[in-house]
């Protein structure tokens, strides 16, 4: 089962200040920032999907690749981009979330090949539009209307998309050099994926991407995927969007289900309430220390009066210190939580008293486990303390590789026999 890691330009500058919160003055950023298989070792994924919607734009909306990244990426190639070692491969697919509201998807297939060929991608998925909706008892003829055209969309323009590629591979001297097509099936119930799939086979594809899953419960997942065994054909495998579930990864596997990917695991460190360091059999949560002067809510609360701007750095300053400390073996842990509390009050946090108790109580356990001095993964024996600490882009981007070694290390103890 391979995973592969949705790019969102998510790196770490290696000379990070931690002490100090400060970048190296001569800090580059694409240049000498890490990406997470660069961050940890193992690398935590066998491959990277990156978007077309994330860097060129998805034609109503800016990508997130400056335009001298998108440059680069272009010139260098994907694998050396992003530094990817040669055991690792690249997807390419559209973005598809990006465009949702739109009534076509904004890319030509040609558009879409000179993104995945020009920046020498191993696989890219043919374009799709996302169905929101699911309804396992509903045939084409009872399914929404917007459902059964965008899923038509889907079949035209993978139609169009294999045709072309085979064109264009054929002008391709070496074979390592060719992309390979993944077909995108969408669906709204298990017999209309099955039906895409059977479609798709029909076409050609021998790799299929299962679109549009995010929302459902494993059960309708396993629903989907039986149906479609039926109508699979020798030799086609699956990939699966945006899913992890790494409990039912085994089940998955039993209906040739070879690769997935999802950002789930990354994005808990620091989206996630209460979820944000993963352990192999719990969760915990991370410290909350707002910077004064990069958090916004505690700018105006300074800007209004409410909130003393010394007292607020000293205040801050108190946790970090006293966190250390802890992890030093220097203060107690009720030290540590009184001057928290503190620090919440001045933030206001205090007007929620039982919400402020149950977070200081999560805190309590966060502290009690001390579960970074169990962990083995090089960030963690690096930084220690500073990886539960809830705090700017630098440690919560820490903690989201982290928690993708987490999940490496589980996928490695499932049997897919």
């Amino acid at each position: 089962m391979r995973f592969y890691f949705p790019d969102s330009q998510d790196q770490v500058s290696p000379s990070y200040d931690f002490l100090n919160d400060e970048y190296s003055p001569f800090r580059v950023r694409q240049r000498d920032d890490f990406y997470a298989h660069q961050a940890v070792k193992p690398a935590p994924y066998d491959g990277i999907l990156v978007s077309k919607a994330i860097v060129d734009g998805s034609g109503k909306g800016a990508g997130k690749y400056s335009a001298p990244q998108r440059e680069r990426l272009y010139r260098l190639g994907v694998r050396n981009f992003f530094r990817l070692p040669r055991t690792m491969s690249s997807l390419g697919d559209c973005g598809a979330f990006n465009y949702i509201n739109e009534e076509r998807p904004p890319y030509t297939v040609d558009q879409v090949l000179d993104f995945y060929i020009g920046c020498k991608f191993n696989s890219g998925i043919s374009i799709d539009h996302v169905i929101f909706g699911y309804e396992p008892e509903l045939t084409e003829e009872d399914a929404n209307p917007a459902w059964v055209k965008r899923r038509e969309i889907s079949l035209e323009l993978a139609e169009e998309f294999i045709a072309a590629v085979r064109s264009r591979n054929s002008k391709i001297l070496e074979e390592d050099d060719k992309l390979e097509p993944v077909g995108a099936a969408q669906g709204w119930s298990p017999d209309s994926y099955a039906d895409s799939v059977a479609r798709l086979q029909k076409m050609g594809y021998k790799r299929i991407a299962l679109g549009g899953m995010v929302p459902l419960k494993t059960p309708e997942v396993v629903a989907c995927l039986k149906r479609i065994a039926q109508v699979r054909a020798e030799g086609v495998d699956f990939h699966l969007l945006g899913i992890t579930r790494v409990d039912s990864m085994e089940e998955f596997a039993k209906f040739h289900v070879e690769s997935f990917d999802s950002t789930s695991a990354f994005r808990q460190a620091f989206m996630d309430e209460r979820n944000n360091y993963h352990t192999a059999d719990k969760a915990y949560t991370a410290i909350r220390v707002p910077q004064v002067d990069g958090n916004p809510a505690l700018k105006r609360l300074i800007l209004a009066g409410v909130v003393s701007q010394s007292e607020a750095i000293k205040a801050e300053r108190e946790c970090l210190q006293l966190l250390r400390d802890y992890d030093k073996d220097l203060v107690d842990a009720s030290e540590v939580l009184d001057a928290l509390r503190r620090y919440k009050v001045l933030l206001g946090d205090a007007k929620k008293p039982k919400q402020l108790d149950n977070q200081l109580k999560r805190y309590g356990a966060t502290l009690a486990d001390r579960p970074w001095k169990h962990c083995t993964c090089d960030l963690c024996r690096e930084h220690k303390i500073e990886m539960v600490i809830f705090r700017g882009s630098e440690r919560n981007k820490r903690r989201g590789f982290h928690n993708m070694t987490v999940l490496e290390a589980k996928m490695r103890k499932l049997s897919f026999t």
